[in-house]
């Protein structure tokens, strides 16, 4: 296979990955792809790039195509996603997959009927964070699991409309994936609950939502572990963060309270001779990169980086949020078409990830009710 050409979906968010995907081994070329014509021709002129598209349509009509990057509002995904693997490219998309059941489905049948991969970029699974905490668990760190706490707290006021009384839970993906990754099991059952009341200036987008926050308590499958969610986009006076913390019966690990930083790190002891209550270390770990995971080019966009590529006209910073995530998701989905092979986060798994989500919020307008959650299989 020669070279590929992956056209990036969205200028906004997505830009950063431009660049990653221009430094991989396995890419020729980088289509641009956005409505706003002043920034398109702005990301086109710091990379060297031509033009590009206004639309998505025009991508995938161009033979040169060979797969897609969407990074599109939330409300465009499944239709988007569906006429990529439709038109025959390949489909990275960012999280969440859908917000309804019915359009996970849809885009199964569109992945199956194709052939084509398609993967959610979920980035909590491919952060510096998940990987240490992944190594630790392997090793035994941990002793047997007992209890997973994953949280989504931002505030989304003066976000465009489409944000405005989002529910929370239909973006769990972030809070809930890892422990999903590092169990390889799924979601049995969710009971949640919505907390406070979303005020009438955040309530415009439309939705079937009066909840600022929803909590959820998430039951696993073959595992007796619980993982508690706290998802929250209005009125909850918190700074932003997104991550997990984890416990088990030797060993706890806590996301950092800043949302980057080291974590913290609780080693547990048997009580000293002649004393009640285990004892318990505490202690900070600055994660590491694991640089060796990746192709040498891009080993630097695990850290912000100044790069310089053929056809840039000057050097530019290129930021590296998510943990150093960004590199990682571009490797994944470049490396398993190369190989053909089904990405780790292909369709079955993203779906997955993203219904307990859904019937989450399905639970919490029941105030609380027990919803099942569908599994996902390869047919």
């Amino acid at each position: 296979m020669t070279g590929l050409t992956i056209a990036v979906v969205g200028l906004g968010f997505g830009q950063d990955f431009v660049p990653i995907y221009l430094s991989h081994p396995s890419v020729e070329d980088v289509v641009l792809v956005e409505p706003d014509a002043a920034r398109r021709r702005e990301v086109a002129a710091r990379f060297g790039l031509g033009d590009g598209y206004a639309d998505l349509s025009e991508a995938l009509a161009d033979p040169r195509v060979d797969a897609v990057h969407i990074l599109a509002p939330v409300f465009l995904h499944a239709d988007l996603v569906v006429a990529a693997l439709d038109a025959g490219k390949h489909v990275a998309c960012a999280v969440p997959m859908a917000t309804t059941l019915e359009d996970l489905d849809r885009i199964i049948a569109a992945q199956e009927r194709s052939g084509k991969n398609y993967m959610m970029m979920e980035t909590t699974v491919f952060g510096r964070e998940y990987l240490v905490v992944d190594e630790m668990l392997r090793e035994g760190a941990f002793g047997d699991l007992t209890l997973y706490r994953g949280f989504h707290i931002q505030n989304l006021e003066g976000f465009p409309l489409y944000w405005q009384g989002y529910p929370p839970m239909h973006y769990v993906t972030h809070a809930l994936a890892p422990i999903l990754s590092l169990l390889g099991t799924t979601v049995a059952t969710v009971s949640a609950r919505g907390a406070g009341h979303l005020a009438a200036k955040n309530a415009g987008g439309g939705f079937d939502n009066t909840f600022p926050t929803e909590v959820g308590l998430f039951t696993l499958r073959d595992s007796d572990v619980l993982a508690e969610i706290t998802m929250s986009f209005f009125q909850t006076a918190r700074s932003y963060v997104e991550g997990f913390s984890l416990y088990g019966e030797k060993r706890g690990v806590e996301w950092p309270i800043d949302n980057e930083g080291d974590l913290t790190v609780y080693d547990m002891y048997p009580p000293a001779e002649g004393t009640r209550g285990n004892r318990v270390s505490t202690s900070s770990l600055a994660p590491r990169d694991f640089p060796e995971l990746l192709p040498e080019p891009l080993a630097p966009f695990v850290r912000p980086t100044d790069v310089q590529l053929a056809g840039m006209p000057a050097p530019a910073r290129i930021e590296a949020h998510h943990g150093g995530s960004h590199p990682f998701l571009v490797n994944e989905f470049v490396s398993s078409i190369v190989e053909n092979r089904a990405p780790l986060v292909d369709a079955y798994r993203s779906a997955a990830w993203t219904a307990p989500g859904i019937c989450a919020h399905q639970s919490a307008l029941a105030g609380g009710a027990e919803v099942a959650v569908p599994e996902y299989r390869r047919r």
